[in-house]
């Protein structure tokens, strides 16, 4: 079992950053994948950013360029670093641990951490 919790979410202008913080417990995020999603209310959730336990990353096309997924695996944490945020980019992100090859299949899942963008 993999316990996540989310924090560093909040409220700001629109051009700002925020960095959220995923820690985890029960197990090593070294063997997993770690993805970054978002949700708001009525939509499906989004694929935002993951960090591949072999060290690779992929982002949405709609966050290239302006967010950024790290790992410290000697915390057990994975974190979000958010630049350059729209308004659109309001909404909830979780975090999740998962594994795979060719696709991940997500098995734990955090609580989520709410954020919000003003224009």
């Amino acid at each position: 079992q993999v316990q996540l919790v989310e924090s560093g979410g909040g409220v700001v202008q629109a051009g700002g950053s925020l960095r959220l913080s995923c820690a985890a417990s029960g197990r090593t995020i070294s063997d997993y994948h770690m993805g970054w999603f978002r949700q708001t209310p009525g939509k499906e959730r989004e694929f935002v950013a993951i960090s591949k336990s072999g060290g690779t990353t992929y982002y949405a096309d709609s966050v290239k360029g302006r967010f950024t997924i790290s790992r410290d695996n000697a915390k057990n944490s994975v974190y979000l670093q958010m630049n350059s945020l729209k308004p659109e980019d309001s909404a909830v992100y979780s975090c999740a641990a998962g594994r795979g090859t060719t696709r991940v299949q997500y098995d734990y899942w955090g609580q989520g951490t709410q954020v919000r963008v003003s224009s």
